[in-house]
């Protein structure tokens, strides 16, 4: 062994870590929804970006991964997110925007920083159940083209933060 070959280690170390890739967490508890069992034709068709859902079987949202939220919407029913250079979308229900923000309630705002795991928002799934809307939490990389792949790694039922896409680059 060299003398400098504890450096070529590192480095190559953290050129692997730079590969690897980043697992996004549900970022609800209940049962996983595929992208093209989205109940929106803008998600379940890629056009925000590879996406899944879950059927929310509680009304609490949660970060699926350690980032900064970057927006939130009047409306209290989406928010924005940046984490490990995706452009994460968090929409709970379809056509929830109509709410005009009755039944939700922001847990965080923008520029603040949060963890997997950390309680976003909530809804009322009562509420929005009587509006007449679908309840699936969506969660869409919207910047999945920067990425080598987007893919859904879950199915069924999934606990709170239990991995549902892998994002290579």
């Amino acid at each position: 062994m060299g003398l400098f070959d504890f450096l070529k280690t590192e480095k190559d170390e953290g050129a692997k870590a730079e590969n690897t890739p980043v697992m996004l967490g549900a970022p609800a508890k209940g049962t996983f929804v595929a992208m093209e069992q989205v109940p929106d034709e803008v998600f379940s068709q890629g056009i925000m970006g590879v996406c899944c859902g879950i059927d929310p079987s509680e009304g609490k949202v949660y970060a699926p991964a350690d980032g900064r939220i970057s927006q939130l919407t009047d409306t209290l029913h989406a928010l924005g997110m940046e984490a490990f250079g995706m452009e994460i979308l968090i929409h709970v229900g379809v056509d929830t925007v109509e709410m005009g923000g009755d039944g939700f309630s922001n847990v965080v705002s923008a520029g603040q920083t949060v963890k997997k795991g950390d309680l976003l928002l909530t809804m009322d799934l009562d509420k929005i159940r009587a509006a007449g809307h679908a309840q699936t939490v969506i969660m869409a990389v919207t910047n999945s083209d920067d990425f080598a792949s987007v893919e859904a790694v879950a199915a069924g039922e999934v606990p709170l933060g239990a991995d549902v896409l892998r994002i290579s680059r």
